[in-house]
């Protein structure tokens, strides 16, 4: 009997253990075959895909650089938009640069750079915008209004007492241009930020296309009229200078903003003995606030976005006097070109609905549209026109498709109509504000 219980005993142990070397098989082999047998191209891409942001990770977008307008003509080019978390995403917003590299039909060329970093926990706002282009463009005096109201005042004196009108038309600029700008700001808190900015904008090798004065028919144009009037070279320029800066931001992304709200106060002054050609002080106020009308999807976006550029002290060289689109990312005063409108003193305003119209099971904001509207004045002391006397509009439609929605950058297309005939098509990356 105790044989039998014995014998029942070891076969109960060697069943035991058949058993558990079987499991640790069937393990093993299960291990393996995650090893052998690693995740497709397609389902390796659809995990990162789904993956929520984290810290580092790094979202590139290239897009080809192609667009017209009045003052470069027929652009071409790359450009990228590279976003990134510098910290963790559940504290820290996006930080965003574009970058861009551009050719035109009027041989020109234009390198920018323009980026705003948060680093982690929002305790530092690292503002850039770098730029070189060896370039040219229209400008049409003073203040904003139609020509003929500027040539009122706009009349040159010679030393013998002999005067001439200005010109009514656009008279063309020739120059290179660099522009290095750097901001530090630091966390105050929830939202606000102060801090110090360092600026350097050159301009050299200006060629003022209409000017004739060795002539029996002299032209002088608003460019010449205005540096012999305030004491500027005609063929270069310098602004040096620092600046104080203030910022409130709650957008919950800098890219494409959902909701939120965004102001800038930036007071920059500008020493001789920095390097600036004449001393000067200015005063830029900028804000954006953005009404989400169904925050269920995120589909009807209404985004305000105002500035203003203000001479406070002293005098500014001409091609760096408060003008359209030379806001940090250059994107104000759709359809009109760079430097349009230019005066002492200038004030934007601009409004833009942002509707989804198109989803896809991966993307539900794959295709969307904009229509927006803007409005610019400028002041010119010399033609005393002053801010508001003439009120230039513009307006538009665009369209936007998502090229990635973690940082939610967005690849636009806009065509815009302007006052005095003026159009213009752009294609840009990320929204106008």
């Amino acid at each position: 009997m105790n044989q039998t219980k014995g014998i029942i005993s070891r076969s109960a142990v060697i069943v035991m253990i058949i058993h558990c070397v079987m499991w640790l098989s069937a393990t093993a082999q299960t291990d393996t075959t995650l090893v052998d047998q690693p995740l497709s191209k397609r389902e390796a891409k659809k995990v990162k895909k789904n993956k929520p942001p984290e810290e580092g990770d790094i979202y590139f977008s290239p897009v080809p650089a192609i667009g017209m307008n009045p003052a470069f003509g027929f652009m071409y080019g790359v450009g990228a938009a590279v976003s990134s978390y510098l910290g963790d995403p559940a504290d820290t917003k996006i930080s965003t640069a574009l970058a861009g590299l551009i050719f035109t039909t009027k041989k020109q060329t234009i390198f920018t750079v323009k980026s705003a970093a948060y680093t982690a926990h929002n305790d530092l706002i690292l503002i850039g915008d770098w730029r070189y282009l060896d370039s040219s463009q229209p400008t049409y005096g003073l203040g904003t209004g139609p020509q003929s109201a500027k040539l009122v005042a706009n009349g040159f004196e010679f030393d013998d007492g002999s005067s001439i009108d200005g010109i009514d038309q656009a008279q063309m600029l020739e120059f290179k241009w660099i522009r290095l700008y750097e901001t530090v700001l630091k966390k105050i808190n929830s939202g606000f930020y102060a801090g110090v900015g360092i600026h350097f904008d050159q301009f050299s090798d200006v060629n003022d296309q209409m000017l004739r004065l060795d002539s029996l028919d002299p032209q002088i144009t608003s460019y010449y009229a205005y540096n012999v009037k305030h004491d500027f070279h005609q063929s270069e320029s310098t602004l040096t200078g620092i600046s104080l800066n203030g910022i409130y931001d709650t957008r919950d992304n800098q890219n494409n903003p959902y909701k939120g709200r965004y102001a800038y106060i930036n007071f920059k002054m500008n020493p001789t003995w920095m390097g600036s050609d004449q001393s000067s002080t200015t005063l830029w106020l900028e804000y954006r606030d953005y009404f989400n009308f169904t925050p269920d999807n995120n589909n009807n976006i209404l985004g305000f976005w105002t500035w203003g550029n203000f001479t406070t002290s002293g005098d500014l060289p001409y091609l760096l006097l408060p003008a359209i689109g030379t806001d940090q990312f250059a994107k104000s005063g759709r359809p009109y070109a760079q430097g349009r409108f230019r005066g002492q003193n200038m004030v934007y305003a601009e409004t833009e609905f942002r509707k989804t119209v198109l989803a896809t099971k991966n993307n539900p904001h794959f295709l969307g549209m904009v229509a927006f509207f803007n409005i610019t004045t400028a002041s010119a002391e010399g033609n005393d026109i002053s801010l508001f006397d003439y009120v230039n509009k513009g307006y538009g439609l665009g369209l936007r498709i998502a090229f990635n929605q973690k940082a939610r950058t967005n690849i636009g297309l806009d065509y815009g109509w302007g006052d005095y005939g003026t159009q213009g098509f752009y294609i840009k990356l990320n929204e106008t504000f």
